[in-house]
């Protein structure tokens, strides 16, 4: 009891619903806001990404299904003769993704080795470049950057790398290095434009990537116009000489190149940067509040810089590699829908090195077994999109998995036995 005279010392807010509970205490009030969202998609387990995929393919056989004719016909006459309606759904939906793994990973039904074995090449060389950008987006994501203009850099870095590789006289292993030195330095400048408008000015660098993906859009196809790039096929650029080219792992008959293990080995150097060196530790410092990382003196506007242009070299090495590895030619449409792709790639890997290679895979066996399974069972080739798609709304939505599979959210254990205690 306070004495008369006294002030008594005051008592956190009780929730009316559990008394006892300070309301500081009771989830509900935990909403996270702004970069609180980020950190909970990429603080999310393996298994909330596991069931994201299944989650997905599941709505997926459902859009497959009603598309169907033989399913829709069925479905007609379903109390009449269920047992037709339930062969043709399982038929649609087993033969669909069955033919989407065939067309990613392994066609038993090729009259060849190299044949059954082509999808699985496909779908690593379809998977560089989508790695490569990931990983940049990972790192802007892990330092608390929103680094929307993969899309950009990719372009700047395939423009660096087909100028050298038109107009350079070079040495085949010389040749390819400067080109590929170039696409990261392409990359890294065009996204440290980003870094340094948010540093000086405080401009938020998703409208800023944004609007630089445009620019460079427009740029890309007004240096096609131009004498140093054009080529004889209007909106084509000149084809990069062959020195420049990254050569092949398994011979003609295959598309598989040298930038799958490089970009195996940026995933690896990703992984040493952000988890054993002094300047990856100042990215994650950063992240995860800028506040307390000014006060322990770390430079909150140059690690900005600094980490926009790693995130925008390694996005720009997924655009070399896409040219020098495949394309060869520069062409409006070099980047594709790579750097939004990169997105969902990073965000399905919690920006991790390892989760992003394992997304990069997942997204390239889409984008491969995709057109085998349009061309075998006639299904739209869209429904890959919508399954991506899908992926990216579970993996940002992680309650709404939490909800369908019945899974606790993270810290329940903790917040039940202080709730008991208090």
């Amino acid at each position: 009891m306070s004495q008369p005279g006294t002030t008594p010392p005051a008592q956190p807010p009780v929730d009316e619903a559990a008394p006892g509970v300070p309301a500081a205490d009771r989830p509900q009030d935990r909403r996270p806001t702004g970069d609180g969202v980020l950190r909970e998609m990429l603080a999310s387990s393996w298994l909330m990404t596991v069931c994201a995929i299944v989650l997905a393919l599941l709505i997926g056989a459902v859009l497959i299904a009603a598309a169907d004719p033989d399913v829709q016909r069925t479905a007609g006459y379903l109390f009449a003769r269920p047992s037709d309606f339930f062969t043709a759904l399982w038929q649609t939906v087993s033969g669909a993704y069955a033919s989407l793994f065939q067309g990613a990973v392994f066609d038993w039904a090729a009259s060849s080795p190299q044949r059954a074995i082509r999808p699985l090449t496909e779908t690593l060389t379809i998977s560089v470049p989508l790695i490569l950008a990931g990983l940049g987006v990972g790192i802007g994501f892990r330092a608390g950057l929103f680094n929307i203009g993969a899309q950009g850099q990719i372009t700047l870095g395939a423009i660096l790398a087909s100028w050298i590789g038109f107009t350079w006289d070079l040495p085949a292993g010389a040749h390819l290095l400067l080109a590929m030195v170039g696409a990261a330095v392409g990359g890294a400048v065009w996204a440290s434009i980003a870094g340094v408008l948010k540093a000086r000015t405080g401009a938020h660098e998703v409208i800023v990537t944004i609007m630089l993906n445009n620019i460079a859009v427009f740029l890309v196809l007004y240096l096609l116009t131009t004498s140093v790039f054009r080529s004889a096929t209007p909106q084509v650029g000149r084809p990069v000489a062959e020195t420049a080219m990254l050569p092949g792992l398994l011979g003609d008959a295959f598309r598989l190149h040298l930038g799958f293990p490089l970009a195996l080995l940026a995933a690896v150097g990703v992984w040493w940067l952000m988890e054993r060196s002094t300047l990856g530790f100042r990215f994650r410092a950063v992240g995860s509040n800028p506040h307390a990382a000014r006060t322990a003196g770390i430079s909150v506007p140059w690690v900005t810089v600094l980490v926009m242009a790693v995130a925008g070299a390694l996005a720009g090495l997924a655009g070399g590699a896409q040219l020098l590895g495949t394309e060869r030619n520069l062409t409006g449409a070099i980047a594709g829908s790579i750097g939004f792709d990169a997105l969902t790639v990073a965000l399905l890997g919690r920006s991790k090195p390892l989760g992003t290679v394992l997304a990069g895979l997942l997204f390239g066996a889409f984008a491969a077994g995709g057109r085998l399974m349009q061309t075998r069972t006639g299904t739209p080739i869209d429904i890959v999109l919508v399954l991506q798609s899908l992926i990216v709304l579970f993996i940002a939505a992680p309650p709404l998995v939490r909800a369908v599979f019945r899974l606790p959210a993270p810290g329940a254990r903790r917040r039940s036995t202080v709730e008991a205690a208090a």
